[in-house]
């Protein structure tokens, strides 16, 4: 495995530590600082909103300046977002702390291409374990983000501000570790064939089923894990026992990661995007049947796991979609559903567990899992039709 994988890896997992501290932190500062309780998840989905704001540009930018550039340019902008975070938290400022979480989302929405960088930067027999590789980078972030959040959250005496100079730092070590990691320059040539349309693209069965399956499997498991710390405090847990069911969560979510590209490289990426729903599935079902604290970490592991089995692999199945030259707007419009959703669901958090609680708001998401196992069915009918694919 090429070392810029290794180094790429290094990256995301800087990139998750700082999402993860995020999402221990966003929702108990907005329960704070928001006018009423369902606001309490807004910074979270204005983090959100910024990654979709920054989807279709980074990938437009990377196609132009190279990928290197990009991502350099994104953890600035994450920099910055800090920044203004940190001072509207000393002037308790909701609004301006809104601002901040959606410049640090911006800076995640470049960082999210990390996954393709790597895909580019080893061999096309290694692809699924590349990816693997750089998004089992989470695992080093399902440790340090938090404790970052746990150990940095008392250090002033305005709350949660050491945990946004915790974050800060991250993103100037990934600036360093991006200065020596050696990414291609931005594609001038293109062998495998003129660039279609993109509604061409968009309506291959292949690519509708990646895309779809990528924004439900994330998209479940945000609104899941974005209200796990709402409920768990509405039922009375310590922040310690909610920063231990992310930790486990996050475990979850990429120590798998290891294996899911050999696993994907030898079942196929379809069977492990069915065998993900049923995990998914599996942990709204487990929530309606326990809510105690090893209810909470039992769920939100298989939530986790859950994620992994579908996002992963229907990464790799978007990589079979597109030629060279249409790389760039393909993931920007998949990156751009994807998290168009994932900001819908934090926005929906807040409001959906004060109304339903937590067994309510898994009994909803519970079929809404299912739906890429029957996307999956659709395709198989459609290529019995002939539909057109690009095979590699």
């Amino acid at each position: 495995m090429p070392l810029t994988v290794t180094l790429l890896s290094l990256c995301q997992a800087l990139l998750v530590s700082g999402n993860i501290l995020l999402i221990a932190v966003s929702p108990l500062i907005g329960a704070e600082l928001a006018p009423g309780p369902n606001w309490a998840t807004a910074p979270v989905a204005m983090q959100w909103l910024g990654l979709m704001c920054a989807t279709i540009p980074a990938s437009l930018i990377m196609g132009r300046l190279g990928r290197k550039r990009g991502f350099m340019l994104g953890n600035l902008i994450g920099l910055g977002g800090v920044l203004v975070a940190g001072l509207a938290l000393v002037g308790e400022q909701f609004g301006t702390f809104m601002l901040g979480t959606w410049l640090i989302g911006i800076g995640i929405g470049f960082g999210m291409l990390y996954r393709f960088a790597a895909v580019e930067a080893a061999t096309p027999e290694l692809k699924d374990r590349a990816i693997g590789l750089v998004m089992g980078g989470g695992v080093l972030a399902a440790v340090l983000g938090p404790w970052l959040a746990r150990s940095s959250q008392g250090l002033f005496e305005t709350p949660f501000l050491g945990s946004f100079l915790g974050l800060g730092l991250l993103y100037v070590i990934a600036l360093i570790v991006l200065a020596f990691t050696r990414l291609p320059p931005p594609q001038t040539t293109h062998d495998d064939g003129p660039a279609r349309p993109l509604s061409e693209i968009v309506r291959q069965p292949t690519f509708i089923v990646a895309a779809l399956t990528g924004l439900i499997g994330y998209g479940v498991m945000n609104l899941a894990m974005t209200a796990t710390p709402l409920a768990m405090h509405r039922a009375g847990f310590h922040f310690d026992h909610v920063a231990t069911t992310i930790q486990w969560h996050v475990l979850a979510m990429f120590v798998p990661a290891f294996f899911t590209g050999r696993l994907t490289a030898y079942f196929g990426a379809r069977p492990m995007i069915v065998v993900g729903c049923l995990l998914l599935a599996a942990c709204g079902l487990l929530a309606q049947l326990s809510v105690t604290l090893y209810g909470y970490y039992s769920a939100l592991m298989l939530l986790g796991l859950g994620w992994n089995l579908t996002f992963l692999p229907a990464t790799g199945l978007l990589t079979v979609t597109y030629r060279t030259s249409e790389k760039a707007r393909t993931q920007a419009t998949n990156e751009f559903l994807v998290f168009t959703t994932v900001g819908l669901t934090s926005l929906l958090a807040g409001p959906l567990e004060a109304s339903l609680g937590w067994a309510g708001l898994n009994a909803v998401l519970l079929p809404l899992a299912l739906i890429p196992i029957v996307a999956l069915l659709w395709q198989r009918l459609a290529n019995s039709a002939d539909s057109p694919q690009i095979k590699h």
